[in-house]
């Protein structure tokens, strides 16, 4: 009986082994592994559970992304309607899911659609919201510059011009834009330089007319207008002939105000003014 029988010892390290312990009582490393396994298993299944149970509630089946469709505001804005542009392009623009690239194309249709019809300012806001969330498109840098132009800012312009040429340097408009702009500025510079100056020497001033006019800064730019104007007709004659008779009847004008200055009934700016208007041919002051 006593050589069939388990040992006392045999069958107490079997028992700890099957449980889970080491000689020393303690847990095995690989049931605590079983043990974790087991936790981290129920942490999973009790998520599980809990999803399942909130989808039970809300109906069962999990919501769906929403998309935003551009393509009735891009539609309408190409068949300049207004009226479903504004709905159509405000459902998108308006919509915080609404994904970047169709923001900026339904800004873009919309601005352009603005600008159409002469909303400029609304054009612009829709250009500068572009710009803020894509600071590379040259074309909407020379769109807005154009705007900028139509409200009258040139400053705005040149920069929104100069802007896109950074881009792009061969981009045309803005080449073209920024080309003409600039020479608008050096004009505008060289005017504010001279105003109030007439087109001759006021230290050389001897005549009362001449005196006059140093003396009046209206009168003095109309006298550099009168000058500036002659000078293009010259340029613009068509043989040497006729520049000497523009010449000539310039001449004539200039002896015909030193002679009248300070006669009773003679109006200097009149005479200058009408002077103008034969030069341009179109009414002026």
């Amino acid at each position: 009986m006593m050589d069939s029988a388990v040992p006392r010892q045999d069958l107490r390290q079997d028992l700890r082994q099957s449980s889970g312990q080491d000689s020393s009582g303690l847990p095995t490393a690989r049931n605590m592994r079983f043990q974790k396994l087991i936790q981290s298993s129920g942490a999973a299944l009790f998520c599980a559970l809990s999803f399942a149970a909130a989808q039970a509630a809300t109906g069962g089946e999990p919501a769906a992304v929403i998309q935003v469709d551009v393509a009735p505001c891009l539609a309408a804005a190409a068949a300049d309607d207004m009226d479903k542009a504004a709905t159509a392009c405000a459902a998108v623009i308006d919509n915080e899911k609404t994904a970047k690239a169709d923001l900026i194309k339904a800004l873009i249709a919309r601005a352009a659609l603005h600008a159409r019809h002469d909303q400029i300012d609304r054009a612009i806001a829709d250009d500068s919201r572009v710009l803020s969330l894509d600071p590379a498109l040259a074309d909407i840098w020379n769109a807005r510059g154009e705007l900028w132009l139509k409200k009258g800012d040139k400053p705005k312009a040149v920069q929104d011009f100069g802007a896109a040429l950074k881009i792009d340097p061969n981009h045309e408009k803005a080449r073209a834009n920024h080309k003409a702009m600039a020479r608008e500025i050096e004009r505008i510079g060289a005017q504010m330089a001279v105003a109030g100056k007439p087109s001759f020497n006021c230290a050389r001033a001897r005549r009362g007319a001449e005196k006059a006019i140093c003396g009046n800064r209206e009168l003095a730019d109309l006298d550099r207008e009168i000058f500036g104007s002659h000078l293009r007709v010259i340029r613009e004659a068509g043989s040497p002939a006729e520049a000497r008779k523009i010449q000539r009847e310039q001449d004539e004008f200039i002896a015909r105000r030193n002679a009248g200055y300070g006669r009773p009934g003679y109006d200097l700016k009149k005479a200058m003014q009408e002077r103008l208007r034969q030069i341009n041919g179109v009414d002026g002051y």
